[in-house]
């Protein structure tokens, strides 16, 4: 294969350390979902108080409430502010929601209030998991069983194998992304993440899958090229449909990044960072991983 597979595979494989030392080292941020607490978020009618403010005003009165000893605060907007603690029960939500009123001199607009139990979280944790593993495991099969007709060539399973690795690239560096924004900007990891990450799996494997039934398609017809040539047409063949359905899908999600609430902007960015990764990882990584499998493969059976 042209040289480019090769500079843009070891690209690939440095972002993925990177990422996974990002991920080593500081974590991922999970939010309430998984680690149960609660998260507040309101808007300032009147000034909005600074965060070392608002943290004095729910220490002096609400020092005894086990739940806020650690409270995190986060500006929100201009008028907006975001807290999230340990679990809340009613009686200390509404005392924390005076308190706020009473640091700002003015009633304060409550948005939204979520809070989740250790155990619920703990489970929805394990459930995300699991989700994950089952659907990576059936991705694998799918593809060893639609590309059983190129095993004289190269083992079908070992096609999905190169699917999972380049799917693997693409879950690892979303994840070191927010690894480090959660140590630079404290962003929390909640649900809606886990629902991004299974929809890039879902786009990636579609263009994995699409590269790959080209590469068959041209394998069947006949041809005296080696192995790497047929990818690298293959690749050329399918290039602008991937091209134009990334960039028209990238349109979408960056107008919701931009223009949509605080809920939606995480989420939008995990699959913006995931879709091109997507289709990047399709060419440069899947691709070059079969034609190296390819050649093993020759090298096992002279």
């Amino acid at each position: 294969m042209k040289r480019i597979y090769t500079v843009m595979f070891a690209v690939s494989v440095s972002l993925a350390l990177v990422a996974g030392g990002l991920l080593a080292t500081y974590g991922l941020p999970l939010g309430i979902d998984f680690k149960g607490g609660s998260v507040l978020s309101v808007t300032f009618t009147g000034e909005r108080p600074s965060v070392s403010q608002v943290r004095e005003a729910i220490t002096t009165s609400l020092g005894d409430v086990q739940s806020l000893t650690e409270v995190q605060l986060a500006p929100a907007g201009e008028t907006g502010m975001i807290l999230r603690s340990g679990p809340l029960d009613e009686d200390e939500h509404r005392a924390l929601l005076e308190v706020l009123d009473e640091s700002s001199g003015a009633p304060v607009v409550e948005e939204s209030f979520e809070s989740v139990g250790p155990a619920i979280g703990a489970e929805l944790k394990s459930a995300s998991i699991r989700a994950i593993i089952i659907l990576i495991v059936v991705i694998v099969i799918y593809i060893a069983i639609v590309f059983r007709s190129m095993s004289r060539i190269l083992s079908p399973w070992v096609m999905g194998l190169a699917a999972l690795v380049a799917l693997s690239h693409d879950i690892i560096v979303p994840m070191g992304l927010f690894a480090l924004l959660g140590q630079t900007h404290g962003i929390q990891v909640t649900a809606v993440f886990v629902a991004a990450v299974l929809t890039v799996l879902g786009y990636s494997l579609s263009d994995t899958v699409v590269v790959f039934d080209r590469v068959r398609e041209n394998i069947l017809r006949g041809t005296k090229d080696s192995f790497g040539q047929v990818v690298h047409r293959s690749v050329m063949q399918t290039l602008v449909r991937s091209l134009n359905t990334t960039l028209t899908t990238l349109a979408a999600l960056v107008a919701i990044w931009l223009f949509g609430g605080e809920s939606l902007r995480h989420f939008s960015l995990a699959l913006i960072v995931g879709i091109t990764l997507g289709s990047y990882s399709s060419i440069f990584v899947a691709a070059p991983l079969l034609v190296w499998f390819s050649r093993r493969h020759r090298r096992a059976s002279s």
